[in-house]
């Protein structure tokens, strides 16, 4: 069981707020961005979270919970079918809140409410083989880096004579280093 937030609910009861809350998740979907007090924005997070997490499910036991929350099938189905599959690789931070400063009239301080549509673009995984086969190489090139001063204008011809891909540009760095220490050897 939810532990219950301590102090003044927002609105007045816990029914009142359940509603409030379950009317701005709706908004929020509706809308795909919101502008209210602070408080109810951090107050609405996790529940729009959850609700969202549920649409990703998209079975039919987590419609109808979803459901039991809203109300609204249009808002529901709008969740569903749009907003749980432009999420569907996320894995979790669905909403986004910007503070935008003061209410004129009572001076509450008021924030937008977003959801995070955009695609989510991976972080390169820092493992612990990749490190390790990052030192080997460096530990082979050692001796040639005393000729690197003499390797430097050969890669950078490499790189004008019209090396496209990253691929060809190493076969031409290779293919300069050689050459060398062909000149070295001589």
């Amino acid at each position: 069981m939810p532990k219950p937030t301590k102090g003044p609910r927002l609105g007045g009861g816990p029914a009142h707020e359940r509603l409030l809350l379950a009317n701005l998740a709706a908004a929020l979907y509706t809308h795909k961005s919101i502008k209210t007090t602070e408080t109810k924005a951090k107050r609405l997070r996790p529940l729009a979270e959850r609700l969202i997490t549920f649409a990703k499910r998209g079975d039919l036991h987590a419609r109808r919970r979803v459901l039991s929350v809203i109300g609204d099938k249009e808002v529901v189905h709008t969740l569903f079918t749009e907003i749980a599959p432009l999420v569907a690789d996320r894995d979790g931070g669905y909403t986004r809140i910007t503070k935008v400063g003061n209410r004129k009239g009572d001076n509450a301080p008021m924030a937008v409410i977003e959801l995070v549509l955009e695609p989510v673009t991976k972080k390169p995984s820092t493992s612990k083989a990749a490190p390790a086969a990052a030192a080997a190489p460096a530990a082979e090139e050692a001796p040639a880096e005393e000729t690197a001063a003499d390797e430097t204008p050969a890669a950078d011809e490499a790189a004008d004579a019209g090396a496209e891909s990253p691929e060809e540009g190493a076969a031409a760095e290779a293919a300069a280093a050689d050459a060398v220490e062909d000149d070295a050897k001589a």
